[in-house]
């Protein structure tokens, strides 16, 4: 094991660990219950003890990173079975008022998203967290993966497609029925109100 002594190698972990430690956090925090700020931890002090494995360009060694995380996560996974697919969380109802007129409608689209990303396979949310969530190029996420980067564009293709397709397969909502109206609401328009 080799420890860094540079003050230009420290500043390279600094810059790295300041820029990628949010990220890191919420792509391992997606994946695990508990512990990943602990993951998180060992994922960078396993960076620090490699840094002179640590690729030369900042977005690289951020994928870099993202692959030690998720070695340490499937070590500490192995033997044990699969979780079930992970629910998708939109950051606030914020982000879903400028697809759709009201809060209802933003809470609908919620649960639809949420629905139709359950329905994928882990290896389906894999790919599109990494792209969409995490921000990450194809190239970045297919060495996360341990894949090239084709492949990881297949595969993120093939999920956007399942996902959509999941989302369009969606039944539109039904207009409320007329006896849960209120008794005003039931009355013909062109009737006089009674007196």
């Amino acid at each position: 094991m080799t420890t860094p002594q540079g003050s230009e190698d420290q500043q390279r972990f600094v810059a790295l660990f300041e820029d990628a430690y949010d990220q890191v956090l919420r792509f391992v925090r997606r994946r695990l219950e508990d512990g990943a700020e602990d993951v998180t931890a060992e994922a960078f002090l396993v960076a620090w003890r490699r840094l002179d494995d640590l690729p030369a360009d900042h977005g690289d060694a951020r994928a870099w990173v993202f692959g030690i995380a998720r070695g340490i996560m499937a070590n500490s996974r192995r033997g044990a079975s699969r979780r079930d697919a992970l629910a998708v969380r939109l950051v606030d109802s914020g982000s879903a008022r400028g697809i759709v007129d009201d809060e209802d409608d933003a809470a609908v689209l919620r649960i639809d998203l949420a629905t139709a990303w359950n329905s994928l396979a882990a290896a389906e949310q894999e790919v599109l967290a990494l792209a969409v969530l995490d921000g990450l190029t194809s190239a970045q996420a297919a060495e996360v993966l341990g894949i090239s980067a084709v492949a990881f564009r297949l595969r993120l293709s093939r999920a956007r497609r399942r996902l959509r397709a999941s989302m369009e397969a969606r039944p539109a909502p039904s207009p409320p029925r007329r006896d849960s109206l209120p008794v005003a609401a039931r009355r013909p328009a062109t009737q006089e109100p009674a007196s």
